[in-house]
């Protein structure tokens, strides 16, 4: 007898990833989670976190402290899509957005928000969240519900999955396929064990955008 469909989704396991738009190393990983998701029975969940928040008060390099200032408006306008059109707009909004900052390496935030929206079919009126602090509460509980999670010294992204969470994995290329499932499953292993804090190696190479598809 064929499997219902209740036991089937009844099998699969909820994972949630929290992302800063701009963040190109969380870009990577949730290219790479998209591809877990192909190999592995889980279903993912795309939350906001915000590099701007994390970085409040702190003593930043003049050009950091300027992508944080300019790093608002694209995490405010996703909130509030989701706020206006529910959670179903996140990731396509999130992939509209991310293929001009990432792999297009565009800076007028302005413009890549207009032309995002527009490709998500959401109103266009919806970027003018970007300067308004009007949903600041709802992204700060979002945001604070990964750092209660992993804890204020990591940044994103942020990945939670039954009961464990971790910030990361950190990785260029994202594998695809089988590879894509092994590290998922290592990284589950190595998060769930009682006492694990820390893997950790200095990168020697940026992110390899020109090899996610």
């Amino acid at each position: 007898m064929s499997p219902t469909s209740d036991s089937v989704d009844s099998a699969r396991t909820p994972v949630e990833m929290w992302f800063d738009p701009v963040c190109p190393w969380a870009w990577m990983t949730s290219r790479w989670l998209m591809a877990v998701e192909e190999v592995r029975p889980v279903d993912v969940t795309w939350s906001v976190m915000s590099l701007s928040v994390l970085n409040e008060g702190r003593d930043l390099p003049a050009d950091y402290r300027a992508l944080m200032d300019a790093a608002w408006a694209p995490v405010r306008v996703i909130m509030a899509a989701r706020a206006a059109h529910g959670d179903g707009v996140v990731k396509p909004l999130y992939d509209a957005l991310g293929e001009r900052i990432h792999h297009q390496q565009r800076k007028d935030y302005d413009a890549v928000m207009a032309e995002a929206l527009a490709e998500v079919g959401l109103p266009a009126d919806l970027a003018t969240a970007g300067s308004s602090d009007a949903g600041d509460e709802a992204l700060r509980a979002s945001h604070q519900r990964a750092i209660d999670l992993v804890g204020d010294d990591v940044g994103t992204p942020v990945i939670a999955v039954e009961g464990v969470a971790f910030f990361g994995p950190v990785v260029s290329p994202s594998p695809r396929g089988e590879a894509a499932g092994r590290l998922w499953d290592g990284c589950v292993l190595v998060a769930g064990t009682d006492g694990f804090f820390e893997l950790k190696r200095t990168r020697t190479r940026g992110p390899i955008f020109d090899q996610e598809d």
